[in-house]
């Protein structure tokens, strides 16, 4: 099978030669290890002697300092962190407001300002013909939310000042909404999937309860999700950790992929997956990259790999349990991973 047909079939749960893989987001710190290992001299020249299977494209959005869609809200307050130490929970703008009515006094973003169609058209013609395209989006309404306030505030917000945070996240959809509007409509059918989403699990659990999920992130997820088919593209929808109990209502948002199988988090074991949702929505991930990626053998993620194909004869893209390849990860285990899926 063709790279295209192979993922199409995949995605689909329909019979495939081998199962579709994909090799993740490696580094710049990466990098240099894994093209020595494969005598490559780009990441093309890797991906073609691993025999992946999905190309990705990011996003091309310009504005400093980060430059990337998925930073698109400075919501850090000043002098609370630098940018290169921003995390989701530095307090946001948002941390001291609690009247919805004062959410333009922040200054919002117009990606129509930082995005240029032709430049969109271009990055996606130079994806290589044969792979199956990947746009990736991540469109994380949720995760912003949590940065607006930061974090803990935002989570105690949803309860204390629903109205508030309502109208933050709602602001930040329809922010991505409009962005990827401009990137559809310049990709137009050469992409053939997007990769969404936001963090939903911990280690053990979900952060918050279904119950709240359903109220304030699941109905832009369904824009999103629905925004996404409407130009013929299927979905995976991003979301680490244990997040076994929404999967039934990802499935309901129409959401092809669910990504990552993080192997080590709680309900996320994949012959459990198979069990109870293989009929009606396929995965991708599920080789662990917290511990047997990073601290295991060549034979151990081969071993790995191949158990994942026989409980999976289709329906499981094989790949890293988190798209970002790090430098800790030994380049042989990769190899062996590879070897896995290319083995007939």
């Amino acid at each position: 099978m063709k790279h295209i047909e192979r993922f199409l079939a995949t995605v689909e749960r329909k019979p495939v030669d081998r199962p579709a893989a994909w090799l993740g987001l490696p580094t710049g710190e990466a990098m240099p290890g894994l093209l020595s290992c494969f005598g490559a001299d780009d990441i093309a020249e890797v991906k073609k002697i691993i025999d992946d299977d999905i190309w990705p494209i990011e996003v091309p959005y310009h504005c400093p300092p980060a430059n990337h869609i998925a930073c698109a809200f400075d919501f850090a307050k000043k002098n609370s962190a630098g940018y290169e130490g921003r995390t989701l929970t530095t307090p946001g703008f948002f941390e001291d407001i609690d009247d919805p009515a004062r959410i333009d006094e922040f200054r919002w973003p117009d990606p129509v300002e930082h995005m240029a169609p032709d430049e969109c058209r271009k990055t996606v013609a130079a994806a290589p013909p044969e792979y199956a395209v990947m746009g990736i989006m991540w469109s994380a309404h949720f995760q912003d939310a949590c940065a607006a306030f930061g974090m803990e505030t935002a989570l105690m917000r949803m309860i204390e000042a629903p109205e508030l945070f309502q109208a933050v996240i709602d602001r930040i959809t329809e922010f991505y909404l409009k962005a990827n509007k401009i990137f559809y409509e310049s990709c137009g059918k050469r992409m053939h999937t997007v990769l969404i989403g936001n963090d939903f699990g911990s280690q053990t659990s979900l952060m918050v309860s279904p119950e709240l999920l359903r109220r304030f992130v699941f109905p832009g997820t369904t824009k999103l999700v629905e925004q996404a088919k409407s130009y013929g593209y299927k979905v995976i929808h991003h979301s680490c950790g244990a997040i076994r109990d929404v999967i039934p209502d990802l499935i309901t948002l129409g959401v092809d992929v669910i990504h990552p199988v993080q192997a080590l988090a709680a309900g996320m074991n994949p012959a459990g997956l198979k069990k109870d949702f293989g009929d009606r929505v396929s995965f991708c991930g599920g080789i662990d990259a917290q511990d047997l990626l990073v601290r295991g053998t060549p034979a151990e993620v081969y071993a790995k790999a191949m158990e994942i194909r026989k409980i999976f004869p289709t329906g499981f893209i094989v790949s890293p349990s988190h798209e970002a390849i790090l430098p800790d990860i030994p380049v042989d285990n990769i190899k062996a991973l590879f070897e896995a899926c290319v083995n007939m």
